[in-house]
Formats: structure tokens, C-alpha cells, sequence
């Protein structure tokens, strides 16, 4: 069997995964800020907190450290000389910027887990956006792959 191959589809479906989570939690985020601002009832917002909590953890975290670990065990097995790559330099420093939102993220959920979230409706549906430029960033490098 072709490890590079397996190693490239583990890689391809965890960061998928991991997009999914990165694009549909702060819409989830922008539901419960809209929900708190209305005084929706309590129910709802346990709902939103358990909704939010599960996809972080359960399948936003394992997405992520999947990427990574199967991410550097591509570059491994193509030769670490690839580094010098931009097009590598580039996307990892996109990847970079993806788990640096993550970890953003974390702290967001773990403001709406304590009843404390400081951010607007309107800043979740913008910072939405940011994963999707990353993600086009990081599709142009691997296609084009600039010297």
C-alpha cells in the first residue's frame, strides 16, 4: 500500500472536517449572541452551549490534531528538504493562522459556556469569513505551488 496516499487521505478528510467546524461554529456563535440579546429562553441557550460544546470537542479538536499529525507525516514522507518550499512555507503559515482562530474560537465558546460573550452578532458573521479566505489561500498554494 502507498502510505503517501493514505497519509494524503487521512489529511484530506480531517481538514474537511476540521472546515466544517471552523465555518459552522461561529454561525452557531451568531444564533446565540442574537438569542442572548433577545432574551431568549434559558433552554435555548443550554441548547446552543451543548450544541457548540460537542462540535468543538468531538469533532473540531480531533479534525484539527488529524490534520497536523497526518500534515507533517506527508511532509515527512515527501522529504523534509520541502520545507524550503514557499509554497509549504506559505501554506503552513495559513495552517498556522487556521489553529491560531481555533484556539480563538475556544475562547469565544468558553465565554458563551460562562454567560459572558462580549462579541456581536455582527463580529461572528465577519469573523465567519475568515476560514474561508485561509482555505482559498492554502488551495491556490497547493495547486500553483509558487517556487
Amino acid at each position: 500500500m502507498n502510505t503517501y496516499l493514505l497519509f494524503k487521505s487521512i489529511h484530506l478528510i480531517a481538514v474537511i472536517s476540521w472546515m466544517a467546524g471552523l465555518l459552522y461554529l461561529p454561525r452557531i456563535f451568531v444564533y446565540h449572541s442574537e438569542a442572548v440579546r433577545d432574551n431568549k429562553s434559558e433552554d435555548l441557550m443550554s441548547t446552543f452551549k451543548v450544541m457548540e460544546r460537542r462540535l468543538f470537542i468531538y469533532i473540531m479538536n480531533p479534525a484539527m490534531i488529524i490534520s497536523w499529525i497526518f500534515g507533517v507525516l506527508l511532509i515527512h514522507t515527501v522529504g523534509m528538504d520541502n520545507i524550503g518550499s514557499l509554497w509549504v512555507q506559505l501554506k503552513l503559515l495559513f495552517v498556522v493562522a487556521l489553529t491560531i482562530y481555533h484556539f480563538f474560537l475556544f475562547q469565544c465558546l468558553r465565554k458563551f459556556s460562562e454567560n459572558n460573550n462580549s462579541y456581536s452578532p455582527k463580529f461572528y458573521r465577519i469573523i465567519n469569513e475568515i476560514p474561508t479566505v485561509l482555505l482559498i489561500g492554502i488551495i491556490l498554494v497547493i495547486v500553483f505551488k509558487p517556487l
